[in-house]
């Protein structure tokens, strides 16, 4: 299924950047179908009255959308200037930030006691804009900086194939999700999850046998993007953290805020990058942790918000008597 090359056993971080992971014909027409059902999935969800949040509070609503689609990747930029992470890893950094928040956000907003609403309203627009925001964003930010731009260059990668490719492989399948979910609401919610649920195995599987293939190579330096991860994870929370602050004052609002731009779709990101940007693998690999840890940060900051919220319950309960 794919080919390595350099190959050995041990790398230095920087030669991360010549590490591919190489799909043969039929491993890249599974991984486009499986970004096409995941796409297909989200979009089975989409329901018009997600979006009426944006009469209620168009404010609120666009600013969420802009700190999203804008101010993440525009601070990943930034993090990359200060880090200066070897450009493979620099791109996967990019991808991350360009993709739209997932499913994941609106459950640990419910779990830390969020507006639940405001989260589901954005997760679905970012997922609706990504056909068009996410490959443009992705080329934007990529050629910006100058390594990024170079590494693509030497990967042959056209900018125009690459735009009409992906916004292809978002948005074909967007479409036909949103039509067969407002003509049949009731056919859209019966294979919704079956849709979801190939596409996310696919996706698993595509993860676990590129971590097994490649685990002796990776381990070296998978502290090195751990440590990558975990600040960058941690800054796009405070990007939420204070969108959040900015935006509103109810702490339910400020909470779905945080999870929305802290937690981003890295499964989507992982599929670009094998599909599309040539397989590199610091990218991958970054695509791939930043997903584990998204889970375990987003736990963490969950269980922060309810300790809290039993601290103001026990303080307001000893105040009555």
């Amino acid at each position: 299924m794919t080919s390595l090359d350099p190959t050995g056993a041990m790398m230095d971080v920087a030669e991360l950047d010549s590490l591919r992971i190489v799909l043969d014909p039929i491993g890249q027409t599974g991984v486009a179908l499986a970004l096409m059902l995941v796409m297909f999935s989200v979009a089975l969800g989409l329901r018009v009255d997600d979006f009426r949040f944006l009469l209620d509070k168009p404010l609120l609503f666009l600013g969420g959308v802009v700190a999203q689609v804008l101010v993440l990747p525009l601070v990943t930029f930034a993090l990359i200037l200060v880090l200066v992470p070897p450009a493979s890893v620099a791109l996967g950094m990019i991808v991350v930030a360009c993709c739209p928040g997932g499913a994941v956000s609106n459950l640990m907003t419910y779990l830390s006691r969020g507006n639940v609403a405001v989260s589901v309203a954005l997760t679905a627009t970012s997922s609706m804009l990504a056909a068009i925001l996410t490959p443009a964003s992705i080329l934007f930010w990529s050629h910006a900086y100058e390594p990024t731009s170079t590494l693509l260059k030497t990967l042959d990668v056209s900018p125009y194939l690459f735009l009409a490719q992906t916004t292809f492989l978002l948005a074909v399948p967007l479409v036909l999700g949103m039509t067969v979910a407002a003509k049949a609401p009731d056919v859209a919610e019966r294979i919704r999850r079956r849709a979801t649920l190939l596409g996310s195995s696919v996706l698993v599987g595509v993860i676990i046998y590129g971590i097994l293939y490649f685990f002796d190579i990776l381990v070296p330096v998978l502290s090195v993007i751990g440590i990558v991860v975990v600040i960058h994870n941690a800054v796009a929370f405070a990007t939420g953290a204070a969108a959040g602050m900015l935006l509103s004052r109810l702490s339910a609002t400020r909470r779905a805020l945080t999870f929305e731009i802290g937690i981003q779709n890295s499964g989507l990101a992982l599929v670009i990058l094998l599909s599309q940007l040539k397989g590199l693998g610091g990218a991958a690999a970054m695509a791939a942790v930043w997903g584990v840890w998204d889970l375990i940060a987003g736990g963490l900051i969950v269980g922060l918000f309810r300790i809290l919220d039993n601290k103001r319950q026990l303080h307001w309960q000893t105040g009555q008597k």
